[in-house]
């Protein structure tokens, strides 16, 4: 018997969701099917597929006319249509589905599917950050290039095009990203009905004025814990209110956004906003005196932590700790931040570099990734590292830490600067004393290349030949 799974979804979540989910259940019966359907309504995620039903079926079908995650699909033939093209012929998406050819598989596809194999082995805690963190990114690569772009246009003389560009940056991007970050990990918690309360818990977090202290705010630590009350109350609410299904209606548009956005508000207003305003002034205090010998041990610390696991959590949480800090428009923050991205350009550099030297100690397949590799290096794609890692971790992750420590540390010891979390070689026009960067990262990329290259074995004839 074929096996499908689906997701429907419409923009209000309260009736089309739910006609989609019908006819489709309806359709495979008739057709001598089985199908599984996982809802996206008003009130979250229903019925949610496992990573078992998804691995069963031969088809995937998305019925949906809001944007619905991919990544669990990947290997599979999908099927994209609207969720009305659900309801009026279920039958026919159905049979056009498992018409569809499986996707190609390609390097990338190795990358993809072992970050993927990497995900679903981290705890929930760390997904639902991770979930803010890549909703919030845009924002501060959108605001760091602005705000360095004014400087380079000449912000002293205030030139009109100066003070616009600072306000998309500062005034704007900067302002938001905080809020953002909290509303999706709200999101990720308590499905839709939590983004609302994250986001004014975020927001009332980056105003001090709020709480008592026009001088400061609570910045990203405000905005992560906003975050997780706002998702962890919405969602206890959601599941300890019950209505008459006449009534179920105005739960997520009226009673759960009124009760949670209050629950939240009040909260940071007078309970937490004040505290963590005073931690993250002291946190940043501590970081502009740091001497030399602090700002070396700081480097090393987070260019090893950033090759580690190659965008795993360890990975995440020194990338996330510099993006922070790139918020408080510091020098400091700029710093931490070029050592933390040279770091992260270092891993699949070296492999790339070392696969070039000497290609006798990789296989075929090794040799022809090596070239994607240093693309993904370039681009501050660290995870281009990671078929290497996992074909030979014990020889290739403390190569690769070493490397990354070393770009952190001469990074930091020559005071390089970044307004931009992310771009890799795209944002070396903005970087503050590159040319210094640059030979951080390429002294990292060869100290990795030479610790693999005198570490790994040589690859025989047999292995060669059976690859």
């Amino acid at each position: 018997m074929k096996k499908l799974v689906a997701v429907t979804a419409c923009p209000t979540g309260i009736a089309h969701t739910y006609m989609a989910e019908e006819a489709l259940l309806k359709a495979a019966r008739e057709l001598g099917y089985e199908i599984r359907v996982e809802t996206h309504g008003a009130s979250g995620v229903e019925h949610a597929l496992t990573p078992a039903d998804i691995e069963a079926a031969d088809a995937v079908i998305i019925a949906a006319d809001t944007a619905v995650d991919l990544t669990p699909f990947r290997g599979k033939p999908v099927l994209q249509a609207s969720v009305s093209s659900a309801i009026q012929d279920a039958a026919g998406l159905i049979q056009s589905a498992l018409a569809q050819p499986a996707p190609a598989s390609e390097y990338l596809e190795r990358v993809s599917e072992l970050k993927a194999r990497q995900k679903a082995q981290t705890p929930a805690v760390y997904r639902h950050l991770m979930n803010g963190v890549s909703h919030m990114l845009p924002l501060v690569v959108a605001g760091g290039i602005f705000i360095a772009l004014s400087f380079a246009v000449d912000i002293q003389t205030k030139s009109p095009l100066s003070v616009a560009f600072m306000n998309i940056g500062g005034g704007s991007a900067f302002q938001l990203f905080v809020p953002i970050l909290a509303a999706y990990i709200a999101q990720s918690i308590a499905d839709r009905p939590g983004f609302a309360p994250g986001l004014v818990g975020g927001w009332i977090g980056t105003q001090g004025a709020m709480y008592g202290n026009p001088h400061a705010s609570a910045g990203y630590l405000g905005g992560i814990l906003a975050g997780f009350l706002a998702g962890y109350i919405t969602k206890f609410l959601n599941q300890a209110i019950r209505l008459p299904k006449t009534l179920a209606g105005i739960k997520p548009i009226l009673i759960l956004p009124v009760l949670s956005v209050g629950i939240v508000g009040l909260l940071m207003i007078f309970v937490l906003g004040r505290p963590i305003a005073a931690l993250m002034e002291w946190m940043t205090n501590g970081l502009a005196h740091m001497g030399t010998t602090g700002s070396a041990g700081l480097g090393l610390l987070l260019g090893a932590m950033m090759a580690f696991d190659m965008g795993g959590p360890v990975n995440k949480v020194a990338y996330f700790f510099a993006v922070g800090l790139l918020a408080s428009h510091s020098v400091e923050g700029e710093i931490i931040m070029a050592a933390v991205m040279g770091a992260g350009m270092v891993p699949p550099l070296g492999l790339a570099l070392a696969t070039l030297i000497n290609p006798g100690k990789f296989l075929p397949e090794e040799r022809d990734a090596g070239k994607a590799a240093a693309v993904l290096g370039l681009c501050f794609i660290t995870e281009g590292a990671i078929p290497f890692a996992a074909n030979d971790p014990f020889r290739v992750i403390p190569s690769i830490m070493v490397g990354s420590a070393i770009t952190g540390m001469l990074t930091m010891l020559f005071r390089v600067t970044s307004p931009a979390p992310h771009g890799g070689i795209f944002v070396f026009p903005l970087i503050g004393h590159w040319p210094l960067y640059a030979l951080a990262i390429a002294i990292g990329a060869v100290v990795t290349a030479g610790l693999v290259m005198l570490l790994k074995k040589s690859v025989s004839l047999e292995e060669s030949a059976v690859a």
